[in-house]
C-alpha cells in the first residue's frame, strides 16, 4: 500500500539534505534519472510512470525571510527525489513545516523522449495558510496514464511567511513581502518552462489548475505581470480571488502581527530571526475585518508592483484575456465548513436569522434572504436554507463575479461548471456536493486515501467525465470531450453551465434566483479591507 501523506512528510523530514545514491542503483528498472539545473536527480518508476518528489526549485528561504526567493544551489552527484519535500511553515496537520520548502513533484509517462505532452501544474488549497503538494489526492499517476500528460504539484510559502506586507513598516527593501508566496509560484512556473522538455512535456502548453486557495492563487497569477506567458490555460475549482488585500489593510494587519509578537515596528531584524513556531502562534490574533470572526488574514496584496491591480475587479485582467479558463464550484460548498456542527441541522425559523447573519458574510438582511429562499424553494427546511444561502453568499459569489468579468470581454473562452453529484449514504446525504469533493474526481483519484467520493461505478463515471474534460482542456484549451461534448462557453445572455450530476448536462443559469438575490449587495473578498 502507498505510504500516507503523514508518512511521506515524516520521511522527508528525516531525510533532511539531499541524499546521494550510487550510480549502480540507477540501473534498476524501478528507478529513473533526470537532469535539472541543480544537477542530476533519481526518481522512481511507479505503475508505469516516472515520479520525482521533492525537487528544489528555490533555495532555503530562511535566509531571505519575507523576501523574494533565490534559485536553488547546485549539488554534486545524484540527488534522491524519492520523498516529498517539507511543506511550508504552517499550523495544523502538516505543520510546523520548514522554511526550506520550495520544492515540486513531477509525474511523467516518459523522460527526454522528444514528446510534447501537455503539462498540468496543480496549485494546492488550504487558503493561503496551510497545505502542500503532497496530498495523496494530488497524485498525478492516473492523469498521466489517462491522458499522456505531465503533472506537477508544488509547495510555496504561506501565511505570514508568504504574505506579510512589510513595505509600510520596513521600506522598499520589503516592497514584495506581501506577495512572495505568489512569486514562489512564478519561480516554480519558470522552472517548469525550463525543464518541461526533459520530462517529456511541452513548455508552450502549460495548464495551471487548483482548488479553493489554489484557484484563488491562480486567479491572482492571472493579474501579475511576472506570471505573463508562463501558463496557457487555467482551471479553477471553488477558488476565486476577485479583490486582493488593499495596502492599507495589509499594513494594518502587519502592525497587529508585530504587536502580537511583542515587537516594535523598528524590530525587523528580530522578526527575521524569531523561531518558526513563534511566528506561527502569533497568527492566531483576531482579524480586524468585520466580515468574519477569524484569525489574522494573510493573502495577496495589491501593492502596485507585484500585483498592480485587483485580480478580477473592476474587470478581468487584460494580460490573461486570451488564456482559456474554466471556473467551477460545488453546489453545497459550505457543508464542508458548517456541516460538522449538529446544531446547523436542527435550525428552526426562529434561530435561522442569527446563524445566517453570522455566516453568509454578505451584508443583506437575513429576513430578506429567508423570504427569498422560501419563495424559490418552498420545501426547504431552515437548515437547507442555511446551507444554500451561505454557499451562495460566500465562495459562489466570487465565481459568478469572475465569470461575468470574463464574459464581458467577449472572447468566448470561459467555461463554467457546477458539481451537483454526491455519493450515497449517510455522510453523502449530510454533506452532499461539499467543498473539495471535486478534487478526487478531477484527478481520477477516487480510490486514493482521503477521497470521500467512494469507489462506486457511479463515482467513477463522474470522475471519467471530469478528468476527461480537464485533459481535453489541457490539450486544446477546450473542455469538450466525450460526456462533455455539449459544453458551451459561458455568456451573460444564457450563463451556460455544465452540471456534473449522475451524467453531465448543460443548464442555463442554474440557481439564477439565488444569484440575483445575493447580487443586491456588492461582493468584497475577505481580506480586502
Amino acid at each position: 500500500m502507498a505510504p500516507s501523506r503523514r508518512q511521506f512528510l515524516r520521511r522527508a523530514a528525516l531525510a533532511g539534505a539531499a541524499c546521494l545514491i550510487p550510480g549502480a542503483i540507477l540501473a534498476t528498472p524501478s528507478h529513473a534519472l533526470a537532469r535539472v539545473r541543480g544537477g542530476r536527480i533519481a526518481g522512481v518508476r511507479e505503475h508505469g510512470v516516472h515520479v520525482f518528489r521533492g525537487i528544489p526549485y528555490g533555495a532555503d528561504t530562511s535566509a531571505r525571510r519575507f523576501l523574494p526567493a533565490t534559485q536553488e544551489p547546485r549539488w554534486r552527484g545524484v540527488r534522491d527525489a524519492f520523498d516529498y519535500g517539507a511543506p511550508a511553515p504552517q499550523r495544523g496537520d502538516e505543520g510546523p513545516g520548514s522554511e526550506d520548502c520550495l520544492c515540486l513533484n513531477v509525474w511523467t509517462p516518459a523522460l527526454h523522449d522528444g514528446g510534447r505532452r501537455p503539462v498540468l501544474v496543480y496549485v494546492h488549497g488550504g487558503g493561503y495558510n496551510t497545505g502542500s503538494g503532497s496530498d495523496p489526492l494530488y497524485d498525478g499517476t492516473r492523469l498521466c496514464l489517462r491522458g499522456d500528460v505531465v503533472v506537477v504539484t508544488v509547495n510555496h510559502r504561506l501565511n505570514a511567511f508568504g504574505y506579510l506586507h512589510l513595505r509600510g513598516i520596513a521600506g522598499s527593501a520589503y516592497a514584495a513581502s506581501g506577495n512572495v508566496g505568489q512569486l514562489d509560484l512564478v519561480q516554480a512556473l519558470h522552472w517548469v518552462r525550463e525543464h518541461a522538455a526533459a520530462f517529456g512535456g511541452d513548455a508552450g502548453n502549460v495548464t495551471v489548475f487548483g482548488q479553493s486557495g489554489g484557484g484563488a492563487k491562480i486567479a491572482t497569477l492571472m493579474a501579475m505581470p511576472a506570471a505573463r506567458g508562463l501558463f496557457h490555460r487555467a482551471w479553477t475549482m471553488s477558488g476565486q480571488q476577485v479583490t486582493a488585500a488593499g495596502p492599507r489593510a495589509a499594513d494594518g494587519r502587519a502592525r497587529l502581527y508585530l504587536e502580537a509578537l511583542g515587537l516594535a515596528a523598528t524590530d525587523i531584524d528580530a522578526l527575521r530571526t524569531l523561531p518558526v513556531d513563534v511566528l506561527l502562534q502569533a497568527q492566531s490574533v483576531r482579524d480586524p475585518s468585520r466580515i468574519e470572526d477569524t484569525a489574522l488574514y494573510f493573502g495577496p496584496v495589491m501593492d502596485g508592483d507585484v500585483l498592480p491591480r485587483h485580480p478580477f475587479w473592476p474587470d478581468a485582467p487584460p494580460q490573461s484575456a486570451q488564456v482559456p479558463m474554466v471556473i467551477g464550484n460545488t453546489r453545497d460548498e459550505t457543508r464542508a465548513f458548517l456541516g460538522n456542527d449538529p446544531a446547523n441541522f436542527a435550525l428552526d425559523w426562529a434561530t435561522l436569522p442569527a446563524k445566517l447573519r453570522a455566516q453568509q458574510y454578505v451584508d443583506i438582511e437575513p429576513d430578506v434572504v429567508i423570504a427569498g429562499y422560501r419563495r424559490m424553494y418552498p420545501d426547504y427546511t431552515p437548515s437547507e436554507v442555511f446551507f444554500a444561502a451561505t454557499t451562495a453568499g460566500r465562495s459562489w459569489r466570487g465565481a459568478v463575479e469572475e465569470l461575468e468579468a470574463r464574459a464581458r470581454d467577449g472572447h468566448g473562452n470561459t467555461w463554467a461548471y457546477q458539481l451537483d453529484w454526491h455519493p450515497p449514504g449517510e455522510e453523502g446525504e449530510r454533506l452532499r456536493a461539499f467543498h473539495t469533493l471535486d478534487i478526487a474526481l478531477a484527478f481520477d483519484n477516487i480510490a486514493q486515501p482521503g477521497s470521500r467520493t467512494g469507489a462506486s461505478a457511479d463515482a467513477q463515471r463522474v470522475a471519467d467525465a471530469m478528468s476527461d474534460a480537464l485533459l481535453a482542456f489541457a490539450r486544446s484549451g477546450d473542455p469538450r470531450a466525450g460526456a462533455t461534448a455539449g459544453w458551451q462557453p459561458y455568456s451573460l445572455e444564457r450563463r451556460e453551465t455544465m452540471v456534473f450530476g449522475d451524467a453531465p448536462v448543460m443548464q442555463d443559469d442554474p440557481r439564477g434566483g439565488e444569484r440575483r438575490l445575493y447580487q443586491r449587495a456588492p461582493f468584497v473578498q475577505r481580506g480586502t479591507l
